[in-house]
C-alpha cells in the first residue's frame, strides 16, 4: 500500500533503531542495500536515500511516506504533508539547528555586521540566500559538499551548518552569530497520497508506532507489592506519567501498585521503595507507550 523512502547517513542508525523499537524492523542484505523491506501489511515497498532528496522525492509522488529533517524541507521550499515531529537525532532526542557560525575572534557580532561581499559555505545554499537577503547582506554563498567547518577562515569567513551538541564548532574555533532554523525529524507524507483515505490511515498507524515507541524511550514499568499500612508511603514516593494504578490483592491486607516511571533514577527509587514496605518489586521494559 505505502512506498516509503527512510533516511541514509548521519541519521540512518537512529532511524533503523526506531524503527525496530517500533515493531516495524527494516530489513536489508547490508548495511550499504538501497532497497529494503518491511514485514508489515501496509508497507509494500522501501527505499534508503540521502535525506537531502527526500522532500522533493515525496513531493513528486515517488514515494508516499517518507522521514527526513525540516531543514531539508525548508531548503528544497518541497510541498509536503507534515504528520509531525519524531523527537530524535543522530546522537540525542534534542533537535539540531541550523546555524551561521564566525571565527571565535572575528569581530562581527550579530549578521546585521557582515560586510558586503562576505564568503559563506554551507550545503544549505536556498534557506542561506533568503536569510541574508532578509538581513539585507550581500554576500558570496559557496556550496559545500561536506566538511563544512574545516573551511574557516582559509576558504570562507563564516560557515552555515548543522550543529547538534555544538562541540564540534568549539572544536574547529567557532562560535555562533545566528540561528536560522531549529529542527527536528519529521514523518511526511505526498499530499496526494495522504488525501487517500486508505493511505491516510495506514500513515496514521506508522506515526502512532514510531510515537509510542519514542514515548517509551528512558521509561520502564515499575510493579510491586505492599501491605496496606504501608501503601500511603509507598504512593508518596512512588513517581508516575498520571497516577500509579493500586489494586487490592486477595486477602484485602495488600495491594499491588504499578506505575510508568523514568529509567533515570530507578537505582536509587527501587531501593527507597523497598525501605517504604515494598516487596516484590518487578522493573519491566517497555518498548511503546500511546495514549
Amino acid at each position: 500500500m505505502l512506498s516509503l523512502v527512510l533516511p541514509k547517513g548521519s541519521l540512518e542508525k537512529a532511524t533503523m533503531q526506531l524503527f525496530d523499537a517500533a515493531d516495524l524492523t527494516v530489513r536489508r542484505a547490508s548495511d550499504r542495500d538501497y532497497r529494503a523491506s518491511i514485514d508489515d501489511p501496509r508497507i509494500d515497498r522501501v527505499r534508503v536515500l540521502r535525506p537531502q532528496e527526500i522532500p522533493t522525492y515525496l513531493e513528486q509522488g515517488l514515494f508516499d511516506l517518507g522521514i527526513t529533517g525540516r531543514d531539508w524541507i525548508t531548503e528544497t521550499d518541497s510541498d509536503v504533508v507534515s504528520l509531525g515531529e519524531l523527537q530524535y537525532s543522530k546522537a540525542t532526542s534534542n533537535p539540531v539547528r541550523v546555524i551561521m557560525a564566525v571565527p571565535e575572534d572575528a569581530p562581527w557580532q550579530s549578521v546585521s555586521e557582515l560586510p558586503e561581499g562576505v564568503r559563506i559555505s554551507t550545503e544549505f545554499p536556498a534557506m542561506t540566500k533568503r536569510f541574508l537577503d532578509k538581513h539585507g547582506v550581500k554576500a558570496k554563498v559557496v556550496p559545500s559538499y561536506g566538511a563544512t567547518e574545516a573551511k574557516v577562515p582559509d576558504i570562507v569567513d563564516a560557515i552555515v551548518d548543522l550543529t547538534e551538541t555544538g562541540s564540534s564548532l568549539r572544536k574547529n574555533g567557532l562560535r555562533i552569530l545566528d540561528t536560522l532554523l531549529t529542527s527536528y525529524t519529521e514523518l511526511v507524507a505526498n499530499r496526494e497520497a495522504y488525501e487517500d483515505a486508505e493511505k491516510r490511515a495506514a500513515m496514521e498507524d506508522v506515526s502512532l508506532l514510531l510515537q509510542g515507541a519514542i514515548r517509551a524511550r528512558g521509561n520502564v514499568l515499575l510493579k510491586l507489592n505492599v501491605a496496606q499500612a504501608d501503601l500511603r508511603k509507598v504512593l508518596d514516593i512512588m513517581p508516575s506519567m498520571s497516577s500509579p494504578t493500586v489494586t487490592s490483592l486477595a486477602g484485602g491486607d495488600s495491594s499491588a501498585v504499578e506505575s510508568v516511571v523514568a529509567k533515570r533514577g530507578v537505582n536509587t527509587l527501587i531501593p527507597a521503595l523497598k525501605a517504604a514496605g515494598a516487596h516484590d518489586i518487578l522493573e519491566i521494559p517497555i518498548s511503546k507507550i500511546v495514549d
